[in-house]
């Protein structure tokens, strides 16, 4: 059994892409490894939202529905394990500057207008600690974070190198068979580009936002092409085999409009997250259990992070 380590930001609503890009393969991994998964508030803070405090509560309540099982990971905000902090001030002795400023995320959020400052430079320090700081095994990561676990990969070397070997050398874990979800442009679905359909929330609303999916201009009697079609490249992330074939024979068929697709998928997409929506209404209505579980999860993720904490603060002359 590894141990895998996951973090969260808390960003708002979650979106079919956060449910089938990450989400859906977290719940899969608590079944046959130690998972730990934390809500990455610190992290968020480079964004400066004012709303942190609600944010984290929403995220940590759908993650809970959508099925992060308490009994089975670690689950917890960042925050609450202050130690984090502590190794992440270590971590900057062994970390080139040159290092950071190579960063691609760094890069590519100043380039986007995004201003410089230091939390922004030392992003990738803080991640190495959370990494680090759990003796984490794998890390699942999309291709855009690899080099981020590399970076706690070469910190953690470096630290070994002077004081012998305290730190796990973390292993990258790429999704390579989870196909990326379109949003209603046909882009990636993302919150940056403004193209997503959300998990939760009411159901007209929802079917009005997937009325809005791009399609081809083609007429109703016409069949038509599902290969690239995003009305069915969403719709085959929640069908069995027989299902698909079914709206396969639909499309090629001709005789109804991407209009009646649009309806089929927001009719499977509501069923497939009707159970969730019970649970998330649980815990909305339940925010003090929200919080216990948090807490014990931090208590967990401490219980596991001081040992280690106390073998660096020896090593490094801090404990005297």
């Amino acid at each position: 059994m590894k141990r895998v380590l996951t973090g969260i930001q808390p960003s708002g609503d979650l979106h079919i892409g956060n449910y089938f890009g990450s989400i859906k393969q977290m719940v899969e991994a608590q079944k046959t490894n130690e998972t730990f998964a934390f809500i990455a508030n610190y992290h968020a803070m480079t964004s400066g939202s004012k709303e942190l405090a609600e944010l984290t509560m929403q995220t940590a309540t759908d993650f809970l529905a959508l099925g992060i099982d308490p009994e089975k990971s670690t689950f917890w905000v960042q925050s609450d394990v202050k130690e984090v902090l502590e190794l992440y001030w270590v971590l900057s002795s062994f970390t080139p500057m040159g290092l950071l400023e190579r960063a691609h995320s760094y890069k590519d959020k100043t380039a986007k207008g995004i201003a410089s400052n230091h939390s922004l430079l030392s992003y990738p320090v803080l991640m190495a600690a959370d990494i680090l700081l759990y003796n984490s095994e794998i890390v699942p990561v999309g291709k855009d974070q690899i080099q981020h676990v590399e970076i706690a990969r070469d910190i953690a070397i470096k630290f070994n190198n002077a004081y012998g070997d305290i730190f796990t050398l973390p292993e990258y874990q790429v999704q390579t068979e989870v196909a990326t979800v379109p949003g209603i442009d046909g882009q990636k679905m993302s919150k940056s580009y403004k193209n997503t359909v959300n998990i939760f929330g009411e159901e007209k609303k929802q079917l009005k936002t997937i009325k809005k999916i791009v399609t081809e201009q083609v007429t109703l009697e016409e069949p038509k092409k599902f290969e690239n079609c995003n009305v069915y490249n969403m719709a085959k992330l929640f069908l069995n085999e027989k299902e698909l074939i079914n709206l396969q024979n639909r499309y090629t068929k001709g005789g109804e409009g991407h209009g009646h697709f649009k309806i089929y998928l927001a009719d499977v997409m509501w069923e497939y997250f009707g159970e969730y929506r019970e649970k998330r209404e649980y815990y909305l209505a339940h925010q003090e259990e929200v919080r216990d579980i948090l807490e014990t999860g931090a208590n967990k993720a401490r219980a596991v992070a001081l040992p280690l904490i106390e073998k660096i603060r020896a090593a490094t002359g801090i404990k005297y």
